[in-house]
């Protein structure tokens, strides 16, 4: 079997010894051997192990995020899921990075040409603003059907389609500002104009006519209305965002009571 040094496997990693020490010393990592002479031994095991760290660290986690993430990993069938996800994960921002490269390379092209860059294509890549948000409650899936229906759009369209969201969210304002209840008859009709909203985005629940998991979806967006300032900020205040989600809540028990 082949083994490699702390020295070995650090250049081949491109992080330092110290990097590969201090793992060891917090058991993030623990050599295959240690032999005679006290020189650590790394093999497969231990480099298939520092290969889930470097990318959980690339990704942004802390040490011991990291540990905990890995001590889930009890058996080869979790090991693989996790690797499965990690993969889908490289593959998404494989892509992403090669849309930017296309973006750049086309405003390139047209510059050395004397022309206008097409202003769609020259974003491409770079204003997926709830990426994360998305993915992580419904998934890849979602987030890639609903970034190419906004991608295939013209930039009117685009525009149009900002322009319908903003007014959605300045009535939520406007409502609370007046003083109705959230479960009133003007907010619960504005709440199946938000529903409808979401139904035009390719990806959703809501769009499929998925009534079960589209309650799902109202229910999250509501709680992420409540909870995300980045929210608060697009309905002008955290009163309004509070308002709306009361609202959705109210609006979705009632489309799927219990």
């Amino acid at each position: 079997m082949v083994e490699w040094t702390v020295r070995e496997l650090a250049a081949r990693a491109g992080i330092s010894p110290r990097t590969l020490r201090h793992y060891h010393q917090i058991g993030l990592l623990t050599p295959d051997r240690i032999g005679s002479n006290g020189y650590r031994y790394y093999g497969p095991t231990a480099v298939a192990r520092l290969q889930r760290i470097l990318l959980l660290r690339e990704a942004g986690m802390s040490l011991p995020a990291i540990a905990d993430a890995l001590a889930e990993e009890d058996d080869q069938a979790s090991e693989v899921g996790a690797l499965e996800a990690q993969l889908a994960q490289l593959h998404w921002d494989h892509d992403a990075l090669a849309r930017r490269i296309t973006a750049v390379e086309h405003a390139l092209e047209m510059r050395r040409a004397g022309r206008q860059p097409r202003m769609d294509m020259m974003l491409e890549g770079f204003n997926d603003r709830y990426e994360d948000e998305v993915t992580r409650r419904w998934g890849r899936d979602v987030f890639e059907q609903s970034n190419a229906w906004w991608h295939a759009k013209s930039i009117d369209q685009q525009r149009q389609f900002q322009a319908d969201a903003e007014e959605l969210l300045a009535v939520w304002g406007r409502l609370q500002q007046a003083g109705g209840d959230p479960s009133d008859t003007t907010a619960q009709e504005h709440a199946a104009r938000h529903a409808a909203w979401f139904a035009q985005v390719p990806g959703t629940p809501a769009h499929s006519g998925d009534a079960v998991n589209t309650q799902d979806m109202l229910h999250g967006m509501a709680d992420a209305y409540l909870n995300n300032p980045d929210f608060h900020r697009a309905f002008g205040g955290a009163e309004a965002a509070k308002y709306a989600s009361r609202a959705l809540h109210h609006y979705a028990a009632r489309q799927h009571p219990e």
